[in-house]
């Protein structure tokens, strides 16, 4: 029996609950090794089995030969003095380079950190300098960023600690290596020796979150967090050495690199990058072409997909399941996913980054209601409680906050005991800041957040984030960040400004400037002008007001 159906077998057989806490089933066992030994084993069993297919690149790997490239920068990497522990950016869209350099990495005990591309230079500058990196891989540029120019201007003066700065590609640039030549030979001893060294409970990955309290916090994973969560994600949707799974998902997040990569390295699956960015017709044309079994994706890019003038056009039979995460999926849309895009078995995933990021999922036979109203069941090998304002677990049926606790919860937020002391309790809990409710069955919905945070498209927003940043304008006096309804992006970000006395702005000076300073998605796509905000009788602000105002306002 395989481990998808065990865990599916024991989840029936779980008894009712009366308190809002269900822990996962204890088989199959923990994968306890590392990334690198995870890939060792897939080329022993699979070497000669499709790995990685990038139609926009010409790759199509066996695991073989995409372990042989990985040694091959491993090697390169340490030609560059990087040592176990130092950390080592990437800041690229998805290509193989991203996912070679992600197993490289791991292979010799550099931590990977992940940097968004969408980031600009005051979210790059604290991103690099708040963890340390020694090193930066990057793409030359990806739509309007130009990395290259971006990182020639920290590096002047305000990145001090990176010593090294590599480029994609095969040409040489003024301050930057080319990633090819980091290529050009294998040493297997060095590389084993340090291998040797290594355990799956070192950190290995960082991954930043927005924070509440304004700047980003960086969740440190360790090999064990990510490789088993990307096993048991698999599991769910019965991946296995003839699946290939279409990743349009960015590999940056845990989305594409934990539940995508990860995923098919534990499965021995083959991953398929149909372009850099997300594009409904390479999406298409990418699982016609490879014959795709499972399709991953946010709502958005699901109703994008559908919605394609040419969707009819593509044969799209060999999919039969995939994830969709991030959002709330309307039922109607769950319903089109099932039956033209031909994913009966398809899932919904629930978590957070801190979480490596799945706490939750469907099963590929739970009912249409069950996969559109609610976000699953507990994984495996952990727990999740649905506690009140107290820490009290609730009832069943009640709402209340969703925490998670198992091998998934991070190490902590990257040199920052105090904001890990008031993410993960004594107990190790991780409080996700969710709202929602847990039925007799175990199936939790989520139901709303304690924080403020708003979800654009799949991208978690934290509106402090943002406040801090326009707080810096000289003619704003203050300003509150709420989320507003959007048809196609699920939310969007509306900026609410009070100005200094005598100032005058436009919503135009205010997007000019923010661009190139914070991401694209960060970007008040609205910006209201106000002479006050309504308060509560001790001066905070109403937000739950605010954001109903303003919601009239921009209809």
């Amino acid at each position: 029996m395989s481990a998808s159906e065990l865990a599916r077998r024991d989840r029936r057989l779980a008894p009712d609950l009366r308190l809002s806490h269900s822990t996962g089933p204890k088989f199959p066992p923990l994968l306890d090794v590392t990334i690198g030994e995870a890939l060792k084993d897939a080329v022993r069993q699979s070497g000669a089995g499709s790995a990685l297919i990038v139609p926009t690149q010409s790759v199509q790997w066996t695991w073989a030969e995409l372990d042989a490239r990985v040694d091959a920068l491993a090697t390169g990497l340490i030609r560059l003095g990087l040592e176990r522990g130092d950390r080592l950016a990437i800041w690229a869209p998805n290509c193989w380079e991203w996912t070679v350099t992600q197993f490289a990495s791991a292979r010799v005990g550099i931590v990977l950190v992940n940097i968004n591309p969408a980031y600009r230079l005051a979210e790059a500058e604290y991103a690099l300098n708040l963890v340390g990196c020694r090193a930066v891989i990057c793409a030359p540029r990806y739509k309007t960023s130009d990395y290259i120019g971006m990182l020639r201007e920290l590096r002047a003066e305000r990145l001090p600690l990176i010593e090294t700065m590599i480029c994609l590609g095969d040409d040489p640039l003024d301050g930057f290596l080319p990633f090819s030549s980091l290529l050009t030979e294998t040493s297997l001893a060095e590389i084993e020796a340090i291998a040797a060294q290594l355990g799956c409970n070192d950190p290995i990955n960082i991954q930043f979150t927005s924070g509440t309290t304004g700047a980003p916090k960086g969740a440190t994973l360790t090999h064990r967090n990510i490789l088993n969560n990307g096993y048991f994600v698999g599991a769910q949707i019965g991946l296995g050495p003839e699946d290939r799974v279409c990743i349009p998902v960015p590999l940056y997040h845990c989305f594409g690199m934990v539940m995508g990569n990860l995923a098919c390295l534990t499965h021995h699956a083959a991953m398929v990058y149909p372009s850099e960015a997300f594009d409904p017709g390479r999406v298409l044309a990418a699982v016609e072409a490879a014959k795709c079994t499972a399709l991953y994706g946010v709502p958005t890019m699901f109703i994008a997909t559908l919605d394609h003038p040419d969707f009819s056009k593509f044969d799209l039979r060999s999919l039969r399941t995939g994830i969709m995460a991030g959002s709330p999926c309307p039922e109607a849309v769950m319903k089109d996913v099932i039956g033209r895009l031909h994913m009966p078995e398809v899932t919904i995933a629930y978590g957070m980054t801190e979480t490596s990021p799945v706490s939750t999922q469907t099963s590929r036979d739970d009912t249409l209601e069950q996969r559109a109203a609610t976000v699953g069941r507990v994984q495996p090998h952990l727990e999740v409680k649905i506690v009140d304002a107290g820490g009290h677990t609730v009832h069943v049926g009640e709402d209340g906050e969703i925490c998670t606790r198992g091998y998934s919860v991070m190490r902590g937020y990257w040199d920052d005991p105090a904001r890990t002391a008031e993410a993960i309790d004594g107990d190790g809990w991780m409080h996700t800041g969710d709202i929602g409710t847990m039925d007799s069955d175990g199936f939790c919905r989520v139901t709303g957040r304690l924080t403020d945070m708003l979800i654009r498209g799949g991208e978690n927003i934290y509106p402090r984030e943002i406040e801090e940043y326009l707080m810096r304008h000289p003619a704003v006096a203050d300003v509150q960040v709420v989320g507003v309804r959007d048809e196609k992006f699920g939310e969007e970000v509306c900026a609410c400004i009070r100005l200094k006395s005598g100032q005058h702005l436009t919503a135009g000076a205010i997007n000019e400037f923010c661009k190139e300073q914070i991401a694209h998605y960060k970007v008040p796509r609205h910006a209201i002008f106000m002479d006050e905000f309504p308060l509560t009788v001790t001066g905070k602000v109403k937000k739950y007001v605010l954001r109903e105002m303003v919601s009239n306002m921009v209809r």
